[in-house]
C-alpha cells in the first residue's frame, strides 16, 4: 500500500523509537525509507555593546555532523533490515517546508514522524512541526508518540 516513507528525524529519543517504528512499517509493506534531518539557522539576538558570541561557521559545521549522525542511525537500522534508504540534510528556518517539500521531490506517499505531544504554552512557544506538517501536506501523516 504504501511504497515510499518520509521519516524527517531529529535525533531524539523519540526519533529514534520513531525509526524501529518505520522500519518495521517499511518492512511490512515492502517499502523504502527516506529521512530527513532539517538544520535550523542560528537566530542571534541583538546582544547589545556586549555579550558571548557563538561562531556561526562553527555551529553550521557542529548541526552538519549531528544531522548526518541522525542520518546514519536511520540508514544503520533500515539496512540492517533490509529496506532501500535514502538520506537528506536540508536547512530551512522552517522544518516543516522542508519535510513536506522532500515528501513531495522524492515521491513520498506516507510521511511518519514523531511528536513531543506538546501542549498549552510550550506548544505555543516551541510550537509543533508535527501540526505544521498536517496542515501544509495532502499525504497522510502518520504520528507516532
Amino acid at each position: 500500500m504504501f511504497q515510499s516513507i518520509l521519516l524527517p528525524t531529529d535525533g531524539s529519543d523519540l526519533s529514534d523509537k520513531a525509526t524501529a517504528t518505520a522500519v518495521e512499517f517499511a518492512k511490512l509493506h515492502q517499502s523504502r525509507i527516506t529521512a530527513i534531518s532539517v538544520i535550523q539557522p542560528l537566530l542571534m539576538p541583538s546582544l547589545g555593546d556586549s555579550g558571548a558570541m557563538i561562531s556561526i561557521d562553527q555551529y553550521e559545521a557542529d548541526m552538519k555532523t549531528a544531522a548526518r549522525d541522525h542520518i546514519n542511525k536511520v540508514a544503520a537500522a533500515a539496512s540492517a533490515a533490509g529496506i532501500p534508504f535514502e538520506g537528506i540534510i536540508a536547512a530551512s528556518p522552517n522544518p516543516y517546508e522542508e519535510i513536506v517539500e522532500a515528501a513531495k521531490k522524492y515521491g513520498c506517499d506516507l510521511i511518519m514522524m514523531a511528536s513531543h505531544g506538546r501542549t498549552g504554552l510550550s506548544k505555543l512557544l516551541l510550537g509543533s512541526e508535527t501540526q505544521s506538517v498536517l496542515s501544509h501536506t495532502t499525504l497522510p501523516v502518520l504520528v507516532l508518540r
